[in-house]
Formats: C-alpha cells, structure tokens, sequence
C-alpha cells in the first residue's frame, strides 16, 4: 500500500510503490506545499529530483493500474444509472405505466447516489479511502439483486435508489485518491482521466445495454451490475492502496465533518464551478433520459440503433475531454469552461431551430453530438478547479461535487417528459432544458467564478 504521509517519497521505493525511509527528515528535505502535499528534495537537494507530491514517485507502471482501477470504480456509478435506460420502452409495458413514472427510477437512482456521495465523502476524510468504498461496494450488489427481483415498479424504484447509494463511493472516492496524490498541472491530467471515464461511461452504457437486451431480459441487466460490483469488490480489497494515512486525517482545520464541509463551501470558485458542474450534468442527463423516448418512439430507431447513436456521441465526449485536459493545463481551466458553457447553450438552441424547420434526424444529431463535445470539455476543468484548492478535504470537496451533479441532474432531467405532457418527447422539449442548463451555467461562470479571479495552476 501507498502511504502518502510518512517519510518523504524516494526513487528507491518506486519499484515497491511504497515509501521508503531516507533518515531524519529536516527542514530542508521536507516542505509543505500550499495543497497539503509532502514535498522532498532528498538528501542532496543539489541532485535529488523534486517531488511536489506522493503520486510523483509511482513508476508509470504502477500509475496507470491505478488509473484503471480507479476509472472502473468512477464508471460505477454511471453504469448503474444508465445501463437500464433501453429498457424504459419495456419497462413501460411490463409495468403498465406511463414514461414519466419510468423516469422516476432515473430520478430516485440519482438521488440515492447524491446522498451516498454526501455521506462517503466526508467519511473518506475522518477514517480512510478503502473502508467507505468497500461497505458502499457491498451495498450495491445487494441492491442490484434485489432489482432484478423486483415484481412492481415501486420495489424497483427502492432498489433503484439502494443501487445509488451503493454506487456512490467509487466515483468520489477515486477523485479523493487522485488528489492524495498529485496536484498542480499533473492534477490536470489524471483528473482527465477520470473525466473521461465518467463523461464516455453515461454514454456508452446505453450502448452495452441495449446489446444485453438482445440476449436477455431487463431483469439480467441488474445481474450484470451485480457481477460488476463484485469485481470492484475483489479489487478494492487487494489492490486499491490507502492513500489517506491516520495522520492526515487529524490535520488542524480538518478535524469534523463541519470544519470540512465549511472550509470547502466558503470557496467562491468552488461554489460557482458546483452550479456549473451540476448544470453540465443536467443538460447530458436530460438527454440520456429523453433520448430512449426521443429516439426509439419518435424517429423509429431499434435498440440496436439507439445503442450505436450513443457510441457516436460518445466520441464527442472524448474528445471534449481529452483536448480540454491540454487546453486547461495551458490556458486555465477557467477559460476552457468559458468557451464549453456558451457551446451548451449556442449549440442546444440549433437543435431547437432545426427541429422548427423540420430538418429531421440529421438536424438533431449533429448539434447534438456537438453538444455533447463541449460538456465533455467541461468535466474535467470543473473537477480540477473544484479539487485543486481543497487537498486536505479532497473527499468532502469531491462527495459535494458529486452530489450536486447527481442530484440536480435526477431532478432536472424528468422535466422533458413532463413538458412533453401527452404530446411525447420531442427534440425540442429536449433542448429546451438543455438550454436552460447552459444558460444558467453560463451566468455562474462570469457572476460567481469570474474567469480572471482565479489563479494559474501550481505545477
């Protein structure tokens, strides 16, 4: 395991991925960064390499284990919200009911996975990374099977919310190791990363789902979350390190829930970055909850189709990510959400001009996959700037973050089937809210974070 707390980190334990002991730490050979961070110039500092903070010193090897580990817990939590979503039209007929109580399983999935992130983030910062994510782990299978038994759609909605819950930690917990670890610039590109897996992950379960509907029934579905819990289990257990030591967890200014929750909730920046995350979320999610309406009913589409739309989109989503985690580190995170929240509103608000003039599927698809592109440039800039000022509540800092995403997004979305009434879901009752998402994330950007207020990246 990682200890991120002891003695400085050296080249020669990296072949362990552990700390090694150099001797007596002095004033010289360990300095604090502003982040928390333990910074080491080794015995010589004449030639010792500088290391700003503990994940410096992971081989690359190593590292990128982590990082897949690490994204295969993040993609918990958006498997389980949208691996189900190509069933909604089977759904409604097993159950009898209408697409708008459909949604509601959507919704009460979302809040679950608010309240657990409210709950494990904190909890990750007063006992440890591992023990939260285990417990939440075990929670989630639980709940998966007790979906797939469902008789009524009420038990299902409970299981629903259980499997939020569950899924909670591993999305939050794996920005808190991420940020244990690096900082500065660095933060940038393994947050991307992560970016990246909770951006494409919302995307291509539709995808995965509808190729499970081939062979099995929606109930089978919840089987395969199971199944995935358990693995995340398995490797939790044995390979994700602790990377918050006991002493840490007792630092001055972090000792309670309520000096956590105060320190990060009277950032500014932090602030204005969770209206705009929650906002980014919240126009993807009313796409993914409308679009099997949108898309099976309305433009004819099969499953199978459906699925491959969202592996299209899903490229924009990498995109997004990937560029936005290079422009960030160049130019600011700040001015990359800039340039991504005036595409959210500029580009949902073509999809409801084409769709006026009666441009067909082909006026919806491309602005929305361009859509699509500038929220995935979004995700990372908000995680980076939300985490990099908060190293010593990382997990208070990321549960928030979360659970805003999550929860705004589950009681924003069902509003295109409610605004659809009995018409059915339009593309234009879609953009609609997506519009609304963007616009709202754009006025917190220049009103609460204002762009030239921040300041440039530590390296």
């Amino acid at each position: 395991m990682l200890d991120t707390a002891s003695n400085p980190v050296t080249p020669d334990a990296q072949s362990a991925g552990g700390v090694s002991d150099p001797g007596p730490a002095t004033d010289s050979t360990r300095l604090r960064a502003a982040t928390g961070a333990i910074r080491t110039l080794g015995t010589n500092p004449a030639t010792a390499p500088i290391m700003l903070h503990p994940g410096d010193a992971i081989p690359t090897r190593r590292r990128v284990l982590y990082i897949i580990l690490l994204g295969a817990l993040t993609a918990l939590g958006p498997f389980t919200i949208d691996l189900y979503l190509p069933a909604f039209p089977v759904l409604e007929d097993d159950f009898q009911t209408t697409s708008a109580a459909i949604q509601l399983t959507l919704t009460g999935t979302m809040i679950g996975f608010a309240v657990g992130q409210l709950v494990v983030g904190p909890l990750s910062d007063k006992v440890g990374r591992r023990m939260p994510l285990i417990a939440v782990t075990v929670l989630h299978v639980l709940a998966s099977a007790a979906a797939a038994l469902s008789p009524t759609l009420i038990t299902l909605g409970a299981a629903r919310f259980f499997m939020g819950v569950g899924a909670a930690a591993g999305g939050v917990v794996a920005m808190a190791i991420v940020r244990d670890l690096f900082g500065g610039k660095r933060l940038v590109v393994m947050l991307s990363r992560l970016a990246l897996v909770s951006g494409v992950a919302p995307v291509i379960a539709p995808l995965i789902g509808s190729a499970l509907l081939i062979v099995m029934p929606w109930q089978g579905i919840f089987v395969v979350l199971a199944v995935y819990g358990i693995v995340m289990l398995v490797c939790t257990v044995f390979f994700i390190p602790e990377t918050l030591p006991p002493a840490r967890r007792h630092d001055k200014g972090s000792t309670t829930t309520w000096q956590r929750y105060r320190s990060v909730l009277s950032d500014r920046v932090f602030l204005g970055v969770l209206v705009i995350g929650g906002m980014n979320f919240s126009g993807l999610f009313s796409y993914l909850s409308a679009s099997p309406f949108l898309f099976q009913e309305g433009y004819g589409f099969d499953p199978q189709a459906y699925g491959l739309l969202f592996a299209v989109n899903s490229l924009g989503i990498v995109f997004g990510v990937q560029m936005a985690s290079r422009l960030a580190a160049r130019f600011g995170p700040q001015w990359v959400l800039a340039f991504s929240t005036a595409g959210t509103v500029v580009f949902g608000a073509a999809i409801i001009l084409a769709d006026s003039l009666g441009l067909g599927l082909w006026g919806t698809m491309v602005p929305l996959f361009l859509f699509i592109t500038s929220v995935g440039f979004g995700f990372p800039c908000v995680q980076v700037l939300a985490l990099d000022r908060h190293g010593k509540a990382a997990g208070t800092a990321a549960s928030i973050l979360g659970a805003v995403n999550f929860g705004v997004a589950g009681a924003i979305s069902p509003l295109v089937g409610w605004l659809s009434a009995s018409a059915g879901i339009t593309a234009t009752t879609m953009a609609s809210v997506m519009v609304g998402c963007g616009a709202i994330a754009v006025i917190a950007l220049w009103t609460i974070v204002r762009p030239r207020t921040v300041q440039a990246l530590t390296p």
